[in-house]
């Protein structure tokens, strides 16, 4: 019988989860045994697992789990060095020549196991099958909202968490900008018909922030990009790629601009390929804004787990995406899972 084991996340601020209740009911009635771990920080109880027939195991006890579970979870392992023998489906992060990546690989091939990557489930014309990327976006909105607000009170963003829930967060931001005294900003998003810059566009119509929207057709021409400065808030949510664009260059820094707030939701400053080349490092939630201009004032918001700030709509979210390619784990030699062993089978050399 197949045998899902959805372990507890051990990362710091990550709260989120790849299977609901309901999920781990349709599993169980498809024939799939499912083990749920305790968990201490998991946004959604463990009452709803139980109650749908799952079975319980310690938190954190997958290493000692049988041979042939399949281990599910979403961030990563503790970098501990240890090999890793079973089948584990998560983010791994190792296929884009990261260095932690690397080590990942070598635990595998040293214990025998393999990778599922997340991020490498795809249809057959490529297309990923699940997604975190429109609470990402509406989160990174959000922040960036709250880093536009700080200025106007003279001040840097302050530490973020957990939500509840997005109704809590969006109380939470309403009364900041209202605080300010001032009009709302204006924003523009870039990759606004995708799945991150959707949920970007909606918390700022959600906030009565007025958006420009743009895609690749307003970026076919390669810049340079004036309106970018003409807005209060730019907000990018196009993942770097050979031939993205410089959105904002370097030497905007020092131009004339209404431009003060910069969120990137895609956060890949250490690519070749940043479009937004006047920071290098990511954020994170206890510093969610970094100051790279102060006159006049310029801070960027490059947090890399933002869906973890809304961890129920995200894990719903995502949950109902990934259960169908779930409920086909009977069979990991074709279809998602057959792609995904294959990519993984061709990183190890």
């Amino acid at each position: 019988m197949t045998h899902l084991w959805v372990r507890a996340e051990q990362r710091p601020n990550e709260d989120r989860v790849g299977l609901t209740p309901e999920g781990a009911a349709a599993l169980i009635k498809a024939g799939i045994r499912v083990t749920v771990e305790e968990s201490s920080v998991r946004a959604i109880p463990l009452k709803g697992y139980r109650d749908a027939g799952a079975e319980i195991a310690p938190e954190n006890s997958w290493p000692d789990a049988p041979a042939d579970a399949i281990i599910f979870g979403l961030k990563e392992l503790p970098e501990d060095g240890t090999p890793l023998p079973h089948r584990h489906i998560m983010f791994g992060h190792a296929f884009k020549g990261q260095h932690s990546g690397k080590a990942l690989l070598e635990r595998f091939k040293a214990g025998g196991g393999t990778l599922y990557d997340l991020e490498y489930l795809v249809d057959e014309n490529g297309r990923r099958v699940a997604a975190f990327g429109y609470w990402a976006g509406y989160a990174g909105a959000a922040v960036t909202l709250k880093t536009w607000a700080a200025q106007q009170r003279g001040e840097i963003c302050g530490p973020v968490g957990v939500y509840p829930s997005k109704d809590a967060l969006n109380a939470e931001l309403l009364a900041e900008l209202d605080a300010t005294g001032t009009d709302r900003p204006r924003a523009i998003v870039i990759g606004a018909l995708g799945r991150v810059g959707t949920g970007a566009s909606d918390l700022c119509t959600a906030m009565g922030v007025e958006v420009t929207k743009w895609d690749m057709a307003e970026t076919a021409s390669g810049g340079p990009f004036p309106e970018i400065l003409d807005h209060d808030i730019f907000l990018n949510c196009i993942f770097a790629r050979p031939g993205t664009p410089v959105f904002v260059p370097r030497e905007a820094l020092d131009q004339p601009r209404k431009l003060s707030a910069i969120g990137d939701v895609a956060c890949d400053p250490d690519s070749d390929y940043n479009p937004i080349p006047v920071y290098d490092r990511a954020t994170s939630w206890a510093e969610p804004a970094l100051r790279v201009a102060t006159d006049p004032v310029m801070d960027v918001m490059a947090i890399d787990n933002l869906p973890s700030m809304l961890p129920v709509e995200s894990s719903e979210d995502y949950a109902a995406q990934l259960l169908p390619s779930l409920l086909t784990l009977t069979d990991l030699d074709s279809g998602v899972w057959g792609r995904a062993k294959a990519t993984f089978a061709s990183h190890m050399g």
